[in-house]
Protein backbone atom coordinates (compact mmCIF):
# COMPACT_ATOMS: atom_id res chain seq x y z
CA UNK A 1 0.00 0.00 0.00
CA UNK A 2 3.12 2.42 1.11
CA UNK A 3 4.07 1.45 -2.65
CA UNK A 4 1.06 2.41 -4.15
CA UNK A 5 0.81 5.69 -2.59
CA UNK A 6 4.10 6.69 -3.14
CA UNK A 7 3.65 6.25 -6.65
CA UNK A 8 0.71 8.17 -6.65
CA UNK A 9 2.56 10.76 -4.94
CA UNK A 10 5.31 10.83 -7.55
CA UNK A 11 2.46 11.00 -10.45
CA UNK A 12 0.58 13.64 -9.09
CA UNK A 13 3.96 15.68 -8.45
CA UNK A 14 4.82 14.95 -11.99
CA UNK A 15 1.56 16.18 -13.37
CA UNK A 16 1.76 19.25 -11.32
CA UNK A 17 4.93 19.95 -12.54
CA UNK A 18 4.62 19.56 -15.71
CA UNK A 19 1.11 21.39 -15.93
CA UNK A 20 3.27 24.50 -13.98
CA UNK A 21 6.16 24.77 -15.95
CA UNK A 22 6.58 28.22 -17.53
CA UNK A 23 6.05 28.25 -21.15
CA UNK A 24 9.19 29.54 -22.73
CA UNK A 25 9.47 32.47 -24.11
CA UNK A 26 9.89 32.71 -27.69
CA UNK A 27 11.86 35.90 -28.32
CA UNK A 28 9.43 38.40 -31.37
CA UNK A 29 12.02 39.73 -34.05
CA UNK A 30 10.33 42.35 -35.56
CA UNK A 31 10.80 42.39 -38.99
CA UNK A 32 12.49 46.08 -40.16
CA UNK A 33 10.86 47.28 -43.15
CA UNK A 34 13.57 49.10 -45.56
CA UNK A 35 11.37 51.42 -47.71
CA UNK A 36 14.26 52.20 -50.65
CA UNK A 37 11.93 54.72 -52.19
CA UNK A 38 11.09 56.83 -48.79
CA UNK A 39 13.89 56.51 -46.43
CA UNK A 40 16.72 58.75 -46.24
CA UNK A 41 19.72 56.64 -45.52
CA UNK A 42 21.75 59.84 -43.89
CA UNK A 43 24.65 58.08 -42.83
CA UNK A 44 25.47 56.59 -46.69
CA UNK A 45 23.88 60.17 -47.94
CA UNK A 46 26.63 61.63 -46.06
CA UNK A 47 29.57 59.08 -47.53
CA UNK A 48 27.97 59.74 -50.76
CA UNK A 49 28.32 63.72 -50.29
CA UNK A 50 32.02 63.29 -49.14
CA UNK A 51 32.84 60.76 -52.34
CA UNK A 52 31.44 64.06 -54.52
CA UNK A 53 33.30 66.34 -53.00
CA UNK A 54 36.90 64.21 -52.83
CA UNK A 55 36.40 63.65 -56.69
CA UNK A 56 35.49 67.61 -57.04
CA UNK A 57 38.81 67.53 -54.94
CA UNK A 58 41.30 65.62 -57.19
CA UNK A 59 40.30 67.48 -60.49
CA UNK A 60 41.01 70.80 -58.42
CA UNK A 61 44.76 69.32 -57.59
CA UNK A 62 44.84 67.54 -61.12
CA UNK A 63 45.18 64.26 -59.30
CA UNK A 64 44.06 62.37 -62.36
CA UNK A 65 44.69 58.56 -60.82
CA UNK A 66 42.54 59.58 -57.52
CA UNK A 67 39.65 60.57 -60.21
CA UNK A 68 39.80 57.67 -61.96
CA UNK A 69 39.89 55.51 -58.84
CA UNK A 70 36.23 56.54 -57.95
CA UNK A 71 35.15 54.96 -60.87
CA UNK A 72 33.82 51.34 -60.89
CA UNK A 73 35.22 50.10 -64.39
CA UNK A 74 33.75 46.98 -65.88
CA UNK A 75 31.20 45.70 -67.82
CA UNK A 76 28.19 47.55 -66.53
CA UNK A 77 29.90 50.80 -67.06
CA UNK A 78 28.10 53.27 -69.02
CA UNK A 79 28.23 56.91 -69.85
CA UNK A 80 26.27 59.28 -72.16
CA UNK A 81 27.48 62.40 -73.21
CA UNK A 82 26.38 65.13 -75.80
CA UNK A 83 23.75 62.88 -77.43
CA UNK A 84 26.05 60.58 -78.28
CA UNK A 85 25.49 56.64 -77.76
CA UNK A 86 26.82 55.07 -74.65
CA UNK A 87 30.34 54.29 -73.96
CA UNK A 88 31.61 51.95 -71.56
CA UNK A 89 34.81 51.80 -69.33
CA UNK A 90 37.62 52.35 -71.75
CA UNK A 91 36.53 54.92 -73.48
CA UNK A 92 35.37 56.96 -70.14
CA UNK A 93 38.82 56.60 -68.77
CA UNK A 94 40.29 57.07 -72.02
CA UNK A 95 37.82 61.02 -72.41
CA UNK A 96 38.86 61.91 -68.04
CA UNK A 97 42.29 61.26 -68.31
CA UNK A 98 42.93 63.22 -71.72
CA UNK A 99 40.45 66.32 -70.29
CA UNK A 100 41.57 66.30 -67.00
CA UNK A 101 44.97 65.92 -67.51
CA UNK A 102 45.35 68.86 -70.17
CA UNK A 103 43.48 71.76 -67.39
CA UNK A 104 45.35 73.98 -66.36
CA UNK A 105 43.49 75.79 -64.25
CA UNK A 106 40.38 75.24 -62.00
CA UNK A 107 38.54 78.27 -62.22
CA UNK A 108 35.70 77.18 -60.82
CA UNK A 109 34.02 73.73 -59.85
CA UNK A 110 30.38 74.34 -59.29
CA UNK A 111 27.83 71.74 -58.82
CA UNK A 112 24.36 73.66 -58.55
CA UNK A 113 20.97 72.19 -57.26
CA UNK A 114 22.25 69.19 -56.03
CA UNK A 115 20.52 66.46 -55.25
CA UNK A 116 21.83 62.71 -53.49
CA UNK A 117 19.25 60.54 -53.09
CA UNK A 118 20.30 56.81 -51.71
CA UNK A 119 18.50 53.54 -52.25
CA UNK A 120 20.36 51.26 -50.22
CA UNK A 121 23.57 50.56 -51.80
CA UNK A 122 22.69 52.96 -54.54
CA UNK A 123 22.99 56.73 -54.73
CA UNK A 124 22.04 58.93 -57.57
CA UNK A 125 23.11 62.37 -57.94
CA UNK A 126 22.06 65.20 -59.97
CA UNK A 127 23.39 68.58 -60.38
CA UNK A 128 23.77 71.47 -62.56
CA UNK A 129 27.45 71.74 -63.60
CA UNK A 130 29.12 75.19 -63.50
CA UNK A 131 32.73 74.59 -64.26
CA UNK A 132 35.09 76.74 -65.53
CA UNK A 133 38.26 74.91 -66.79
CA UNK A 134 41.63 76.71 -68.23
CA UNK A 135 43.16 74.52 -70.84
CA UNK A 136 46.34 77.07 -71.48
CA UNK A 137 44.96 80.00 -72.32
CA UNK A 138 41.79 78.79 -73.04
CA UNK A 139 38.76 78.84 -71.02
CA UNK A 140 35.94 76.63 -71.75
CA UNK A 141 33.08 76.19 -69.41
CA UNK A 142 30.89 73.55 -68.87
CA UNK A 143 27.20 73.93 -68.15
CA UNK A 144 25.74 70.50 -67.86
CA UNK A 145 22.78 68.57 -66.79
CA UNK A 146 25.11 65.82 -64.75
CA UNK A 147 23.75 62.68 -63.29
CA UNK A 148 26.39 59.98 -61.64
CA UNK A 149 25.44 56.72 -60.38
CA UNK A 150 27.05 55.20 -57.37
CA UNK A 151 27.55 52.01 -56.22
CA UNK A 152 28.62 51.11 -52.12
CA UNK A 153 31.53 48.59 -52.56
CA UNK A 154 33.99 47.37 -50.65
CA UNK A 155 36.43 50.20 -51.34
CA UNK A 156 33.76 52.91 -50.99
CA UNK A 157 31.25 54.68 -53.13
CA UNK A 158 31.86 54.00 -56.89
CA UNK A 159 30.53 55.57 -59.89
CA UNK A 160 28.79 52.96 -62.22
CA UNK A 161 27.11 55.20 -64.67
CA UNK A 162 27.86 59.52 -65.99
CA UNK A 163 24.80 60.89 -67.66
CA UNK A 164 25.82 64.70 -69.24
CA UNK A 165 23.46 66.71 -71.56
CA UNK A 166 23.92 70.32 -71.83
CA UNK A 167 21.76 72.85 -69.70
CA UNK A 168 19.42 75.18 -71.73
CA UNK A 169 20.83 78.75 -71.51
CA UNK A 170 18.23 80.70 -69.71
CA UNK A 171 17.12 82.43 -72.74
CA UNK A 172 16.73 79.18 -74.47
CA UNK A 173 14.22 77.99 -71.61
CA UNK A 174 12.08 81.19 -71.79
Amino acid sequence: MKTKFALACIMIFSFLIIGCKQKEQVPVIEEVKIDLINDEFPEAKQEVIETFEAIAQSIKDGDIDKLISFHAYGPKFTEFKNGEPHNGSKANEEHERTIFSSVTEVVKLDANDIKVAVYGDVANVTFHSDFHLKFGDDLVVVNDQITLLFVKTDEGWRIVHEHHSPLKKEEEAK
